[in-house]
């Protein structure tokens, strides 16, 4: 009756560590896989707050839009003029969400309807604008996503 009882337990605890085993596994196949970490989601987070904030990017960021964020973050920065009731930025949203956004890059999330002066500053007419922006801040390239709104159709007319 002992020799089956240690069995039992002796095979708990060998399933147990295989269990353990696998799911490290998993994780690091996940992340070796794709070759970059998943996106860090903060669009419903007031990021701009803290303007002592000094922001290094490596891993691709959606965040929401600041002008004290801009200057702030390094690498490649993409303003994407957003509106909650537009239909076709909920979809380019998602798939910002669902990413993976490229290394190095920050999508910040711009208010369409609340930024007017900074329309005006970039010429964007329509939601679903991206704008591409140089650290200075500066409009390098723009392309609407309307037709189209997929990460992988911004990334392709952006970068």
């Amino acid at each position: 009756m002992k020799y089956s009882q240690f069995l039992a337990v002796f095979l708990l605890m060998l399933l147990g560590a295989a269990c353990q085993k696998t799911s490290t596994t998993s994780k690091l196949n996940l992340n070796q896989s794709t070759g970059t970490t998943p996106n860090v989601n903060t669009a419903n987070t007031n990021v701009g707050g803290n303007n002592n904030l000094n922001v290094s990017t490596t891993v691709g960021r959606y965040i929401n839009y600041s002008s004290s964020i801009v200057g702030e973050t390094t690498g490649t920065k993409i303003l994407f003029f957003h509106a909650p009731w537009c239909p076709q930025c909920r979809k380019l949203e998602q798939s910002i969400n669902t990413g993976p956004i490229p290394e190095n890059v920050t999508i910040m999330k711009v208010d369409y309807d609340s930024n007017q002066s900074l329309r005006q500053q970039f010429g964007v007419t329509l939601q679903t604008t991206m704008v591409l922006i140089d650290d200075a801040g500066q409009l390098v390239k723009k392309f609407n996503a309307y037709d189209d709104p997929s990460l992988e159709r911004v990334v392709r007319e952006l970068l």
